[in-house]
């Protein structure tokens, strides 16, 4: 089989953008006034329809799930109360979340921006109800919106440095609470807590040059995010919040100085912060999803391409939370320069969305491809959010690396953790108008209706341990549909499917689909082989001899000591030790011990290996 690259999607996925451009004289709204969703060849299951069996991704949901659970309620909403002048029991939780009299930016962030992260937390538990149908956390999240409700005022916003980058995260909480968790009130208090922060926003998405030269009390009052604002109004227009949310939408689209440069194949990403910028893409899709903006939708094709080109080996992307210049040494230089690589759950977070909003709309499995390296080699190895707010922020790719916890407590990356952990079922699997497709090889149970029968799919693996993973299908009467694979575009020759033991005749090309097209009946089991075959893959085009160890989707890290030699052929020759996750290369100075980033703890760590 041929093994397409990354470089090859890339190309690719720019051919594909430059035949959309043919329909950039398409206005950008060009539907009416009436609502539309733009048709996709692939949707979203519910929550409710799938579970995590037991695995890494489950011991991570329910950590982040129980945490916030328990979070003191009185603590959650002390910021708002404080605010807005109202009493205000209750311990302060610190860190960025509270406010602090020591806030200097940057030198000291305590304090940052209060209550900035309450909506995410909302939204991580409304998200986790819908998955478990937990009436402790439907109770806990009807009664957040009723204790934050009252203290819906103008006044939180006075002197607050990024009122934008905290209504957003409101807005998604509130809207989640709606939609995932019944709250009856959820709808009424998103529209006093929009008129509240109204009067704080520009009458358009600044970014962070305009927001620069505007009049500012501290440099944090130039950060504020207001281009990530529309996917939230969209979906809250969406999900029944009224009319004027499509239309703050539109507002704050930062078409002059991003999309619509994106959207003519210009690569305005480099020196932009990292995160939100991609987390914007989900904006530009949202726009086509809603509006049938056939020029947003091609902005996030070429945005998402251009992050892929600057994107190292474990997916991750923007070293110090900058994107790079693609024709310079950014990255290389990162790896002797910082040691905040990666900004891994937030990034993670939208890197699982934007990647779930492509594939959704283009069937391209290679967005598969990138969501799983990110999970892999990023947010599985994430250390667990402690219960009094310390969080694992940055992945560290410097050359003499360490894991270490994030030094303010309540960081942006406590909120999209629990977000992201309860989204893990809903990017493991998509539906399609022939049936369902398997996009991560995970062990889970998803349940739905196809034609009249009732399917249940049981997934068994330990993927990417090795390659292998049973399905068991249980249905209620024979029914026949089409059950599509995931084939990474790394995959090797010897990758195999069997169906109740029989080889299957369907094609298995890397970086597609296999679509097994059949009758299925009660009991009846696929399992599928993944040849994984180790590679290199370069830092970049410059820097050919810079390379990471890659088995399958899974990047190896070289722990101390590290080889001061290293060739190409002696990491290609690496052994894996016994039935263990770890490898070990033999060099002319002693074996090198490599292994997954899960596996590290305290050890130092080195991802490029110079050859």
């Amino acid at each position: 089989m041929p093994k397409p690259t990354r470089r090859i999607f890339l190309k690719s996925s720019a051919a594909l953008a430059a035949g959309a451009a043919v329909l950039r004289s398409t206005p950008a709204f060009a539907a009416s006034s009436a609502a539309m969703t733009s048709a996709t060849p692939l949707t979203q299951f519910e929550y409710q329809d799938v579970q995590l069996l037991d695995g890494p991704m489950l011991e991570q949901f329910r950590h982040n799930h129980q945490l916030f659970l328990n979070l003191n309620e009185d603590s959650l909403l002390k910021p708002f109360r404080q605010l807005s002048g109202l009493p205000a029991p209750g311990e302060d939780m610190g860190g960025w979340y509270s406010p602090s009299p020591l806030f200097d930016p940057p030198k000291d962030m305590t304090g940052y921006i209060p209550g900035h992260s309450f909506g995410q937390y909302l939204s991580g538990l409304a998200r986790a109800y819908a998955v478990t149908g937990d009436k402790a956390t439907q109770a806990k999240v009807q009664r957040l919106v009723a204790g934050f409700s009252p203290t819906v005022s103008k006044k939180f916003y006075d002197d607050y440095c990024i009122p934008a980058y905290t209504f957003d995260k409101t807005n998604c909480g509130l809207i989640d609470a709606h939609q995932f968790a019944g709250d009856p009130h959820a709808l009424a208090v998103l529209n006093r807590a929009t008129d509240a922060v109204l009067p704080f926003l520009p009458p358009k998405a600044l970014n962070r040059e305009e927001m620069l030269a505007r009049p500012h009390k501290n440099i944090s009052f130039t950060w504020d995010e207001t281009y990530t604002l529309p996917e939230n109004f969209y979906l809250a227009y969406q999900r029944g919040a009224g009319d004027r949310y499509r239309l703050l939408a539109r507002r704050f689209l930062e078409d002059d100085t991003y999309f619509g440069p994106l959207s003519e194949n210009k690569n305005v990403l480099p020196g932009q912060h990292a995160y939100s910028h991609v987390n914007a893409l989900c904006s530009a899709m949202q726009s086509y999803l809603t509006d049938g903006s056939r020029k947003h939708l091609t902005a996030a094709r070429n945005g998402f391409a251009f992050v892929q080109q600057q994107s190292f080996a474990t997916g991750g992307w923007g070293p110090n939370e900058t994107f790079q210049q693609p024709d310079g040494n950014g990255l290389a230089e990162s790896l002797a320069s910082t040691h905040s690589s990666f900004e891994t759950p937030c990034g993670a977070y939208g890197h699982f969305k934007i990647t779930r909003y492509l594939m959704r709309v283009t069937g391209d499995s290679r967005y598969g491809d990138s969501m799983e390296t990110v999970l892999y080699n990023t947010i599985l190895g994430a250390r667990p959010i402690q219960p009094d707010g310390v969080s694992f922020y940055y992945a560290d790719y410097n050359h003499d690396a360490k894991k270490v916890y994030y030094e303010q407590k309540w960081p942006c990356c406590s909120g999209t953790f629990p977000q992201l952990t309860a989204d893990y079922g809903i990017s493991s699997y998509l539906r399609s108008a022939k049936g369902i497709n398997v996009n991560l090889y995970v062990p889970s149970r998803i349940t739905w209706q196809q034609g009249s029968a009732h399917v249940s799919l049981t997934q068994h693996t330990q993927y990417p341990a090795n390659g292998d993973a049973s399905m068991h299908l249980a249905l209620t009467h024979p029914e026949r549909f089409t059950i599509a694979l995931r084939v990474p575009a790394w995959a090797g020759h010897q990758t195999k499917v069997t169906v109740n033991g029989n080889a299957i005749d369907t094609a298995l090309t890397p970086g597609t689909w296999a679509n097994l097209d059949r009758t299925w009946k009660d009991g009846d089991h696929i399992e599928l082989s993944l040849d994984m075959p180790l590679r290199l893959s370069p830092i970049d085009d410059r820097h050919q001899n810079l390379v990471a160890l890659l088995y399958g989707p899974v990047a190896l890290f070289a722990i101390d000591p590290v080889a001061q030699t290293i060739t190409r052929n002696q990491l290609l020759a690496a052994q894996r030790i016994g039935n263990s996750s770890a490898w070990e290369v033999a060099t002319g100075s002693g074996k090198v011990r490599m292994v997954p980033y899960s596996e590290i703890n305290n050890e130092s760590y080195r991802l490029y290996q110079q050859t």
